[in-house]
């Protein structure tokens, strides 16, 4: 199931600053907009977010797959070491095996 936040992100086409655009609050009862300060569009409907729900549900499963890729890969100094180690070719298959491993969904 989509969070509200990743619902905002795809009703936006971008990801807001929820400290200071989008306002989230959760009273027990699940997650609301608390305050809406985005300029680009006005406040959405529940109708509207869950509509969205498949897209942010994309969202979420693609950040899933970037932090997990972003694990594997490493730092940037170990991405280095491996490059000088086993040469640029070696570390592009690498890399293409890793987001083999943890593809994106189309968005």
């Amino acid at each position: 199931m989509s969070t509200l936040n990743k619902k905002i992100q795809a009703y936006l086409d971008r990801k807001p600053d929820f400290d200071t655009e989008v306002v989230l609050q959760d009273d027990g009862q699940g997650a609301y907009i608390k305050e809406w300060n985005a300029t680009d569009k006005p406040k959405p409907t529940d109708a509207q977010l869950d509509a969205l729900s498949s897209q942010a549900t994309t969202l979420e499963n693609n950040a899933i797959a970037v932090a997990n890729r972003q694990k594997e890969y490493g730092s940037i100094a170990e991405q280095l070491e491996y490059i000088v180690e086993h040469g640029v070719s070696s570390f592009i298959e690498k890399q293409n095996a890793i987001k083999t491993k943890y593809p994106k969904e189309s968005e």
